[in-house]
């Protein structure tokens, strides 16, 4: 089993993105980040099921595309290291 880890950016943009949908609704919004945190236990035992980020073309950068979110994680070695969390609708930049 793969063992997956939340980079501190991934953290602080989990948190940024319950704050703001907080603002109209602080139940969706604990709702949401459930979902978003569930979207990635299945890497536990494939880590390669998320498609390979087109921008960057690497097969050890992927994602998993939850709703309007886009969650990017890197494959390593009996590790997955999610690294960033945004909104489908913003411009994707590897940190």
């Amino acid at each position: 089993m793969t063992q997956i880890i939340w980079s501190p950016q991934a953290i602080e943009d989990v948190e940024a993105i319950r704050a703001y949908v907080a603002r109209d609704s602080p139940r969706y919004a604990d709702l949401l980040v459930e979902r978003l945190v569930s979207a990635v236990e299945g890497l536990e035992t494939d880590p390669l099921s998320g498609r390979v980020v087109p921008e960057v073309g690497d097969d050890t950068v992927r994602e998993v595309i939850h709703g309007n979110y886009r969650i990017v994680y890197r494959v390593r070695p009996d590790l997955v290291e999610i690294v960033t969390v945004f909104h489908g609708a913003r411009l994707f930049r590897l940190r």
